[in-house]
Protein backbone atom coordinates (compact mmCIF):
# COMPACT_ATOMS: atom_id res chain seq x y z
CA UNK A 1 0.00 0.00 0.00
CA UNK A 2 1.43 3.36 -1.00
CA UNK A 3 0.87 6.57 0.95
CA UNK A 4 -2.58 8.05 0.68
CA UNK A 5 -2.90 11.19 -1.34
CA UNK A 6 -4.59 14.36 -0.28
CA UNK A 7 -3.75 17.93 0.59
CA UNK A 8 -0.62 18.46 2.68
CA UNK A 9 -1.17 19.18 6.34
CA UNK A 10 -0.36 22.53 7.92
CA UNK A 11 3.35 23.11 8.40
CA UNK A 12 3.31 22.04 12.03
CA UNK A 13 1.23 18.95 11.35
CA UNK A 14 -1.20 20.12 14.01
CA UNK A 15 1.24 19.62 16.87
CA UNK A 16 3.56 22.57 17.16
CA UNK A 17 6.52 21.99 19.46
CA UNK A 18 6.54 23.86 22.71
CA UNK A 19 8.07 27.19 21.98
CA UNK A 20 7.26 26.74 18.31
CA UNK A 21 10.90 26.52 17.26
CA UNK A 22 12.25 24.23 14.56
CA UNK A 23 16.05 24.48 14.80
CA UNK A 24 18.62 23.55 12.22
CA UNK A 25 17.60 20.31 10.64
CA UNK A 26 13.94 21.24 10.68
CA UNK A 27 13.88 22.35 7.07
CA UNK A 28 14.68 20.03 4.19
CA UNK A 29 17.90 20.97 2.42
CA UNK A 30 17.88 21.58 -1.27
CA UNK A 31 18.92 18.73 -3.46
CA UNK A 32 17.93 15.15 -3.74
CA UNK A 33 19.39 11.95 -2.42
CA UNK A 34 22.99 11.47 -1.40
CA UNK A 35 25.19 9.40 -3.71
CA UNK A 36 25.24 5.66 -3.24
CA UNK A 37 27.55 4.63 -0.48
CA UNK A 38 25.35 5.19 2.52
CA UNK A 39 26.78 8.39 4.01
CA UNK A 40 25.25 11.74 3.18
CA UNK A 41 27.43 14.81 2.88
CA UNK A 42 27.17 17.50 5.55
CA UNK A 43 23.67 18.94 5.37
CA UNK A 44 22.70 16.27 2.87
CA UNK A 45 20.01 13.64 2.68
CA UNK A 46 20.24 9.99 3.66
CA UNK A 47 19.98 7.62 0.69
CA UNK A 48 17.89 4.49 0.37
CA UNK A 49 21.00 2.62 1.51
CA UNK A 50 20.06 3.55 5.09
CA UNK A 51 23.23 5.40 5.97
CA UNK A 52 24.11 8.53 7.94
CA UNK A 53 21.48 11.28 7.38
CA UNK A 54 24.01 14.01 8.16
CA UNK A 55 23.57 16.93 10.58
CA UNK A 56 20.12 17.75 9.18
CA UNK A 57 18.77 14.33 10.17
CA UNK A 58 16.84 14.18 6.91
CA UNK A 59 15.69 11.07 5.07
CA UNK A 60 14.56 12.63 1.80
CA UNK A 61 11.89 15.12 2.83
CA UNK A 62 11.29 13.45 6.20
CA UNK A 63 12.99 13.57 9.59
CA UNK A 64 14.63 16.70 10.97
CA UNK A 65 14.62 18.08 14.48
CA UNK A 66 11.46 19.92 15.59
CA UNK A 67 11.87 20.52 19.32
CA UNK A 68 11.58 23.39 21.79
CA UNK A 69 14.62 25.59 22.24
CA UNK A 70 15.40 24.03 25.61
CA UNK A 71 15.93 20.63 23.96
CA UNK A 72 18.06 21.76 21.04
CA UNK A 73 21.34 21.57 23.05
CA UNK A 74 20.36 18.13 24.37
CA UNK A 75 19.73 16.79 20.87
CA UNK A 76 23.00 18.28 19.60
CA UNK A 77 24.85 16.85 22.60
CA UNK A 78 23.32 13.43 21.99
CA UNK A 79 24.20 13.46 18.30
CA UNK A 80 27.80 14.45 19.05
CA UNK A 81 28.12 11.80 21.77
CA UNK A 82 26.70 9.11 19.50
CA UNK A 83 28.99 10.03 16.60
CA UNK A 84 32.04 9.85 18.87
CA UNK A 85 30.94 6.60 20.52
CA UNK A 86 29.89 4.86 17.30
CA UNK A 87 33.29 5.58 15.76
CA UNK A 88 35.16 4.38 18.87
CA UNK A 89 36.16 0.72 18.63
CA UNK A 90 36.19 0.43 22.44
CA UNK A 91 32.54 1.51 22.69
CA UNK A 92 31.58 -0.80 19.83
CA UNK A 93 33.48 -3.68 21.44
CA UNK A 94 31.78 -3.16 24.81
CA UNK A 95 28.40 -2.92 23.13
CA UNK A 96 29.00 -6.09 21.11
CA UNK A 97 30.13 -7.93 24.24
CA UNK A 98 26.93 -6.95 26.07
CA UNK A 99 24.84 -8.13 23.12
CA UNK A 100 26.64 -11.46 23.22
CA UNK A 101 26.92 -12.17 26.95
CA UNK A 102 23.88 -10.31 28.31
CA UNK A 103 21.28 -10.08 25.54
CA UNK A 104 22.07 -13.54 24.15
CA UNK A 105 23.07 -12.70 20.58
CA UNK A 106 23.28 -13.88 17.92
CA UNK A 107 19.65 -14.98 17.80
CA UNK A 108 18.99 -17.85 15.40
CA UNK A 109 17.07 -18.02 12.16
CA UNK A 110 14.51 -20.80 12.51
CA UNK A 111 13.09 -22.64 9.51
CA UNK A 112 9.36 -23.28 9.89
CA UNK A 113 8.74 -26.60 8.13
CA UNK A 114 5.10 -27.16 9.08
CA UNK A 115 4.07 -23.54 8.59
CA UNK A 116 5.87 -23.52 5.24
CA UNK A 117 3.96 -26.60 4.18
CA UNK A 118 0.67 -24.98 5.21
CA UNK A 119 1.36 -21.77 3.28
CA UNK A 120 3.28 -23.14 0.30
CA UNK A 121 6.20 -20.77 0.83
CA UNK A 122 9.48 -21.26 2.68
CA UNK A 123 9.24 -19.35 5.98
CA UNK A 124 12.31 -18.36 8.02
CA UNK A 125 11.96 -16.56 11.36
CA UNK A 126 14.58 -14.22 12.79
CA UNK A 127 14.11 -15.04 16.47
CA UNK A 128 14.29 -11.77 18.41
CA UNK A 129 11.84 -13.37 20.84
CA UNK A 130 14.80 -15.35 22.22
CA UNK A 131 16.75 -12.33 23.48
CA UNK A 132 16.95 -11.38 27.15
CA UNK A 133 13.66 -9.57 28.05
CA UNK A 134 11.93 -11.25 25.10
CA UNK A 135 12.17 -8.74 22.26
CA UNK A 136 14.47 -6.75 19.98
CA UNK A 137 14.15 -3.74 22.32
CA UNK A 138 17.15 -4.87 24.38
CA UNK A 139 19.50 -4.13 21.43
CA UNK A 140 18.62 -0.44 21.51
CA UNK A 141 18.54 0.12 25.26
CA UNK A 142 21.94 -1.46 25.88
CA UNK A 143 23.40 0.96 23.34
CA UNK A 144 21.59 3.97 24.76
CA UNK A 145 22.44 2.89 28.33
CA UNK A 146 26.13 2.86 27.49
CA UNK A 147 25.73 6.25 25.83
CA UNK A 148 24.05 7.61 28.96
CA UNK A 149 27.11 6.64 30.98
CA UNK A 150 29.39 8.19 28.36
CA UNK A 151 27.48 11.49 28.70
CA UNK A 152 27.76 11.39 32.50
CA UNK A 153 24.01 11.31 33.13
CA UNK A 154 22.44 9.40 36.01
CA UNK A 155 18.77 9.08 35.05
CA UNK A 156 16.78 7.77 32.10
CA UNK A 157 13.17 8.27 31.09
CA UNK A 158 11.35 6.18 28.52
CA UNK A 159 7.95 5.72 26.93
CA UNK A 160 6.34 2.35 26.38
CA UNK A 161 3.21 0.95 24.77
CA UNK A 162 3.29 -2.84 24.86
CA UNK A 163 5.72 -2.63 27.76
CA UNK A 164 8.65 -4.36 26.09
CA UNK A 165 10.67 -1.18 25.65
CA UNK A 166 9.86 -0.21 29.21
CA UNK A 167 10.99 -3.58 30.51
CA UNK A 168 14.16 -3.42 28.42
CA UNK A 169 14.93 0.12 29.63
CA UNK A 170 14.33 -0.86 33.25
CA UNK A 171 16.60 -3.85 32.70
CA UNK A 172 19.43 -1.73 31.29
CA UNK A 173 18.98 0.86 34.03
CA UNK A 174 19.35 -1.84 36.67
CA UNK A 175 22.44 -3.17 34.90
CA UNK A 176 24.10 0.25 34.66
CA UNK A 177 22.91 1.66 38.01
CA UNK A 178 20.69 4.38 36.54
CA UNK A 179 17.48 5.86 37.94
CA UNK A 180 14.60 4.96 35.64
CA UNK A 181 11.12 6.40 35.04
CA UNK A 182 8.82 4.87 32.41
CA UNK A 183 5.72 6.60 31.08
CA UNK A 184 2.88 4.35 29.95
CA UNK A 185 -0.69 5.14 28.91
CA UNK A 186 -3.37 4.03 31.36
CA UNK A 187 -5.00 1.86 28.70
CA UNK A 188 -1.71 0.06 28.17
CA UNK A 189 -1.00 -0.38 31.89
CA UNK A 190 -4.27 -2.30 32.11
CA UNK A 191 -3.71 -4.60 29.13
CA UNK A 192 -0.02 -5.05 29.93
CA UNK A 193 -0.22 -5.37 33.72
CA UNK A 194 2.42 -8.10 33.78
CA UNK A 195 4.98 -5.84 32.11
CA UNK A 196 4.15 -3.06 34.57
CA UNK A 197 5.03 -5.44 37.40
CA UNK A 198 8.22 -6.52 35.64
CA UNK A 199 9.35 -2.89 35.33
CA UNK A 200 8.62 -2.25 38.99
CA UNK A 201 10.42 -5.43 40.01
CA UNK A 202 13.46 -4.17 38.10
CA UNK A 203 13.43 -0.96 40.14
CA UNK A 204 11.76 1.42 37.67
CA UNK A 205 8.99 3.86 38.49
CA UNK A 206 6.04 3.44 36.12
CA UNK A 207 3.98 6.61 35.68
CA UNK A 208 0.53 6.05 34.10
CA UNK A 209 -0.55 8.72 31.61
CA UNK A 210 -4.21 9.75 31.79
CA UNK A 211 -4.25 12.38 29.04
CA UNK A 212 -5.42 12.05 25.44
CA UNK A 213 -5.98 8.52 24.22
CA UNK A 214 -4.00 7.19 27.24
CA UNK A 215 -1.77 5.12 24.94
CA UNK A 216 1.69 5.29 23.36
CA UNK A 217 1.37 8.74 21.76
CA UNK A 218 0.56 10.28 25.13
CA UNK A 219 3.35 8.39 26.87
CA UNK A 220 5.81 9.94 24.40
CA UNK A 221 4.39 13.40 25.17
CA UNK A 222 4.96 12.97 28.90
CA UNK A 223 8.45 11.55 28.47
CA UNK A 224 9.39 14.57 26.34
CA UNK A 225 7.99 16.95 28.99
CA UNK A 226 10.04 15.20 31.66
CA UNK A 227 13.18 15.45 29.52
CA UNK A 228 12.66 19.18 28.99
CA UNK A 229 12.56 19.73 32.76
CA UNK A 230 15.43 17.42 33.73
CA UNK A 231 17.75 17.47 30.74
CA UNK A 232 20.90 18.24 32.76
CA UNK A 233 20.98 14.80 34.40
CA UNK A 234 18.50 12.83 32.26
CA UNK A 235 18.71 10.97 28.97
CA UNK A 236 15.51 10.16 27.09
CA UNK A 237 15.83 6.52 26.02
CA UNK A 238 13.42 6.63 23.08
CA UNK A 239 12.37 3.19 21.94
CA UNK A 240 11.85 3.42 18.19
CA UNK A 241 13.10 5.01 14.97
CA UNK A 242 11.04 8.13 15.57
CA UNK A 243 11.40 11.49 17.26
CA UNK A 244 13.92 14.27 16.57
CA UNK A 245 17.33 13.68 15.04
CA UNK A 246 19.48 11.75 16.00
CA UNK A 247 16.97 9.20 17.36
CA UNK A 248 15.68 7.68 14.07
CA UNK A 249 19.25 7.16 12.86
CA UNK A 250 20.74 6.16 16.23
CA UNK A 251 18.04 3.63 17.10
CA UNK A 252 18.27 2.11 13.60
CA UNK A 253 22.02 1.68 14.04
CA UNK A 254 21.55 -0.04 17.40
CA UNK A 255 18.98 -2.35 15.75
CA UNK A 256 21.04 -2.95 12.60
CA UNK A 257 22.47 -6.04 14.29
CA UNK A 258 19.15 -7.80 13.54
CA UNK A 259 19.46 -7.35 9.78
CA UNK A 260 23.21 -7.94 9.64
CA UNK A 261 22.90 -11.22 11.52
CA UNK A 262 19.89 -12.34 9.51
CA UNK A 263 21.58 -11.65 6.18
CA UNK A 264 24.64 -13.68 7.11
CA UNK A 265 22.54 -16.50 8.54
CA UNK A 266 20.23 -16.61 5.52
CA UNK A 267 23.13 -16.74 3.10
CA UNK A 268 24.61 -19.65 5.01
CA UNK A 269 21.24 -21.43 5.03
CA UNK A 270 20.38 -20.60 1.41
CA UNK A 271 23.73 -21.38 -0.20
CA UNK A 272 24.79 -17.76 -0.60
CA UNK A 273 21.39 -16.40 -1.64
CA UNK A 274 19.21 -13.81 0.05
CA UNK A 275 15.52 -14.36 0.85
CA UNK A 276 13.18 -13.05 -1.83
CA UNK A 277 10.94 -11.28 0.71
CA UNK A 278 11.83 -9.70 4.04
CA UNK A 279 8.88 -8.72 6.25
CA UNK A 280 8.50 -7.10 9.68
CA UNK A 281 5.80 -5.33 11.65
CA UNK A 282 5.87 -1.54 11.93
CA UNK A 283 4.67 0.82 14.64
CA UNK A 284 7.38 3.41 14.95
CA UNK A 285 9.37 0.81 13.08
CA UNK A 286 12.61 -0.08 14.90
CA UNK A 287 12.64 -3.85 14.35
CA UNK A 288 11.73 -3.31 10.69
CA UNK A 289 14.40 -0.62 10.23
CA UNK A 290 17.05 -2.83 11.81
CA UNK A 291 16.00 -5.75 9.62
CA UNK A 292 15.73 -3.72 6.41
CA UNK A 293 19.18 -2.20 7.00
CA UNK A 294 20.69 -5.64 6.46
CA UNK A 295 18.86 -6.23 3.17
CA UNK A 296 18.30 -2.79 1.62
CA UNK A 297 21.17 -3.28 -0.83
CA UNK A 298 19.95 -6.73 -1.94
CA UNK A 299 17.17 -7.56 -4.42
CA UNK A 300 14.90 -8.64 -1.54
CA UNK A 301 11.38 -7.22 -1.48
CA UNK A 302 11.04 -5.25 1.78
CA UNK A 303 7.59 -5.31 3.41
CA UNK A 304 6.41 -3.48 6.52
CA UNK A 305 3.07 -4.30 8.11
CA UNK A 306 1.12 -1.76 10.13
CA UNK A 307 -2.05 -2.18 12.17
CA UNK A 308 -5.16 -1.57 10.08
CA UNK A 309 -6.36 0.90 12.71
CA UNK A 310 -3.12 2.86 12.36
CA UNK A 311 -1.60 2.72 8.90
CA UNK A 312 0.22 6.06 8.89
CA UNK A 313 1.67 5.36 5.45
CA UNK A 314 -1.59 4.08 4.03
CA UNK A 315 -3.87 6.79 5.47
CA UNK A 316 -1.56 9.49 6.80
CA UNK A 317 -0.29 12.74 5.36
CA UNK A 318 2.97 14.56 6.13
CA UNK A 319 3.15 16.58 9.32
CA UNK A 320 5.17 17.08 12.48
CA UNK A 321 4.78 15.14 15.72
CA UNK A 322 7.21 14.34 18.51
CA UNK A 323 10.03 16.27 16.90
CA UNK A 324 9.95 14.60 13.47
CA UNK A 325 8.41 15.22 10.05
CA UNK A 326 6.75 12.06 8.77
CA UNK A 327 3.45 10.53 7.72
CA UNK A 328 0.84 11.01 10.47
CA UNK A 329 -2.82 10.25 11.00
CA UNK A 330 -4.45 13.68 11.19
CA UNK A 331 -7.65 15.48 10.29
CA UNK A 332 -8.09 18.33 7.81
CA UNK A 333 -7.03 20.80 10.50
CA UNK A 334 -3.81 18.94 11.22
CA UNK A 335 -5.00 17.55 14.55
CA UNK A 336 -3.56 14.12 15.34
CA UNK A 337 -6.06 11.27 15.21
CA UNK A 338 -6.02 8.26 17.49
CA UNK A 339 -4.69 4.99 16.13
CA UNK A 340 -6.27 1.69 17.11
CA UNK A 341 -4.72 -1.74 17.34
CA UNK A 342 -5.10 -4.97 19.22
CA UNK A 343 -1.40 -4.50 19.93
CA UNK A 344 -0.32 -1.85 22.42
CA UNK A 345 2.97 -1.53 20.54
CA UNK A 346 1.42 -0.59 17.17
CA UNK A 347 -1.26 1.94 18.10
CA UNK A 348 0.90 4.91 17.20
CA UNK A 349 -0.48 7.59 14.81
CA UNK A 350 2.76 8.00 12.87
CA UNK A 351 5.74 6.13 11.50
CA UNK A 352 9.49 6.61 11.61
CA UNK A 353 10.72 9.12 9.01
CA UNK A 354 13.09 6.68 7.34
CA UNK A 355 10.18 4.33 6.67
CA UNK A 356 8.28 7.24 5.13
CA UNK A 357 11.31 7.86 2.90
CA UNK A 358 11.64 4.19 1.91
CA UNK A 359 7.96 4.19 0.98
CA UNK A 360 8.32 7.34 -1.10
CA UNK A 361 11.22 5.76 -2.97
CA UNK A 362 9.29 2.52 -3.48
CA UNK A 363 12.13 0.57 -1.89
CA UNK A 364 9.82 -0.78 0.80
CA UNK A 365 6.07 -1.29 0.65
CA UNK A 366 3.70 -1.11 3.59
CA UNK A 367 0.52 -3.08 4.17
CA UNK A 368 -1.95 -3.57 7.01
CA UNK A 369 -3.40 -6.42 9.04
CA UNK A 370 -6.69 -6.42 10.95
CA UNK A 371 -7.10 -7.55 14.55
CA UNK A 372 -8.93 -10.69 13.47
CA UNK A 373 -6.24 -11.62 10.97
CA UNK A 374 -3.60 -11.11 13.65
CA UNK A 375 -5.32 -13.45 16.11
CA UNK A 376 -5.67 -16.11 13.42
CA UNK A 377 -2.01 -15.82 12.46
CA UNK A 378 -0.88 -16.00 16.09
CA UNK A 379 -2.78 -19.26 16.55
CA UNK A 380 -1.48 -20.67 13.26
CA UNK A 381 2.18 -20.18 14.20
CA UNK A 382 1.56 -21.48 17.71
CA UNK A 383 -0.06 -24.68 16.48
CA UNK A 384 2.23 -25.43 13.56
CA UNK A 385 5.60 -24.55 15.10
CA UNK A 386 5.16 -24.37 18.87
CA UNK A 387 6.18 -20.70 18.83
CA UNK A 388 3.79 -18.16 20.37
CA UNK A 389 4.52 -14.72 18.89
CA UNK A 390 3.75 -11.34 20.39
CA UNK A 391 0.81 -9.52 18.83
CA UNK A 392 3.16 -7.09 17.07
CA UNK A 393 5.03 -9.59 14.82
CA UNK A 394 1.77 -11.51 14.39
CA UNK A 395 0.79 -8.57 12.12
CA UNK A 396 3.69 -9.40 9.81
CA UNK A 397 2.69 -13.05 9.90
CA UNK A 398 -0.93 -12.17 9.11
CA UNK A 399 0.18 -10.33 5.98
CA UNK A 400 2.31 -13.29 4.92
CA UNK A 401 -0.58 -15.71 5.40
CA UNK A 402 -2.81 -13.56 3.19
CA UNK A 403 -0.08 -12.90 0.62
CA UNK A 404 0.79 -16.58 0.29
CA UNK A 405 -2.84 -17.64 -0.07
CA UNK A 406 -3.64 -14.89 -2.59
CA UNK A 407 -0.54 -15.49 -4.70
CA UNK A 408 1.00 -12.08 -3.91
CA UNK A 409 3.91 -14.16 -2.64
CA UNK A 410 4.37 -16.97 -5.13
CA UNK A 411 4.53 -20.61 -4.12
CA UNK A 412 8.03 -21.70 -3.18
CA UNK A 413 9.24 -18.17 -2.37
CA UNK A 414 11.67 -17.85 0.52
CA UNK A 415 10.47 -15.33 3.11
CA UNK A 416 12.32 -14.02 6.15
CA UNK A 417 10.06 -12.68 8.90
CA UNK A 418 11.40 -10.90 11.97
CA UNK A 419 9.70 -12.31 15.05
CA UNK A 420 10.33 -9.20 17.13
CA UNK A 421 8.92 -10.49 20.43
CA UNK A 422 7.44 -13.45 22.23
CA UNK A 423 3.81 -13.79 23.21
CA UNK A 424 4.11 -14.13 26.99
CA UNK A 425 3.16 -10.49 27.53
CA UNK A 426 -0.02 -10.85 25.45
CA UNK A 427 -1.18 -14.24 26.72
CA UNK A 428 -3.82 -12.91 29.13
CA UNK A 429 -5.17 -10.43 26.58
CA UNK A 430 -5.34 -13.08 23.85
CA UNK A 431 -7.01 -15.50 26.23
CA UNK A 432 -9.77 -12.94 26.89
CA UNK A 433 -10.16 -12.13 23.20
CA UNK A 434 -10.44 -15.79 22.22
CA UNK A 435 -12.94 -16.43 24.99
Amino acid sequence: MRPAGGKPAPAAGGVAPAGGVAPAGGVAPAGGVAPAGGVAPAGGVAPAGMGDPGPSGRFGRFGGRFVPESLVPACIELEAAFRVAWSDWRFRQRYAELLRTYAGRPTPVTECHRLSEALGVRVLLKREDLTHTGSHKINNVLGQGLLTLEMGKTRVVAETGAGQHGVATATAAALFGLECVVYMGEVDTERQALNVFRMQLLGAEVRPVASGSRTLKDAVNEALRDWVATVENTHYCLGSVMGPHPYPWMVREFQRVVGDEARSQCRELLGGDDPAVVVACVGGGSNAAGTFAGFVDTPARLVGVEAAGGSAIGRGIPGVLHGMHSYLLQDEWGQILEAQSISAGLDYPGIGPEHAHLSDLGRATYYTATDGEVLDALQLLSRTEGIIPALEPAHALAWLVNAARSGDVAAGTTVLLTLSGRGDKDAEQVMRLLG
